[in-house]
């Protein structure tokens, strides 16, 4: 499997979803520059978090913008694996590769902590090593993470089985205090139609590695790492 990651201006987790594919999974790894429209040929892009071109206007707004993202959509209808993390979800929503909005966390803080998601898909190329409803550790670091959706997005995503994350309890309980940021339906990630882009807002790269206190996000990857065309995991 081959790497892209996306570098925006203002990108400021690149190096480490970058660290994660090379230094961890020891798999080929690429930069992708925003004003390009070289994917290198990679197999799976990433859109890291950060905060593209300064937040202005709003988040990922002029990022979707960017040449690159002209390629991502092209490898995505192809069939391409796309990820999106944090403000790479919220560029996913703002360039029409997934539904709904991400807006500003009801409580107005920027929101940094470890959050226990519940998976809903295990069927995934990002979610294959993990068991369906397993109860894991990611950290969130965002201040527009809130999911929103017209009630008729929300009523297909939940028909379609396109929810991957929730925000849960340590029980694997869905409700209102294991909610951080007020996402409706506790969603914390949704792929789209497809199953070949995901958009998560917490944060896999920050918790794959015993050093970080936890390895769950490496799991995510090493799922991709794993996949082969076809649906197969090495």
């Amino acid at each position: 499997m081959r790497f892209g990651v996306v570098v925006f201006p203002g990108s400021n987790c690149d190096a480490d979803c970058y660290h994660v594919i090379d230094k961890v999974l020891a798999e080929p790894v690429e930069y992708l520059w925003h004003g390009d429209r070289d994917l290198k040929e990679v197999d799976c892009v990433i859109l890291p978090g950060g905060f593209s071109y300064g937040d202005y206007l709003r988040v990922g707004a002029i990022a979707r913008f960017s040449p690159v993202m002209e390629k991502v959509l092209e490898h995505a209808a192809g069939g391409g694996l796309v990820i999106g993390i944090c403000n790479g979800f919220q560029i996913l929503t703002e360039v029409g590769l997934l539904p709904g909005a991400l807006v500003r966390n009801p409580s107005l803080k920027f929101q940094c902590h470890n959050t226990r998601l519940r998976v809903e898909r295990n069927d995934l190329p990002f979610t294959s090593l993990y068991k369906k409803k397993e109860i894991v550790e990611i950290p969130i670091a965002h201040g527009e993470g809130s999911f929103v959706a017209d009630e008729e997005t929300l009523e297909l995503l939940e028909k379609e089985n396109r929810v991957v994350f929730r925000y849960c309890d340590e029980n694997g309980e869905i409700n209102g205090i294991s909610n951080p940021n007020g996402s409706l339906n506790n969603i914390a990630g949704i792929c789209n139609e497809k199953g070949n882009v995901l958009g998560m807002m917490p944060h896999p790269e920050r918790c794959a590695e015993e050093i970080l206190g936890g390895l769950d996000g490496e799991i995510l990857f090493r799922s991709l790492a794993g996949w082969r065309q076809g649906g197969d995991v090495a």
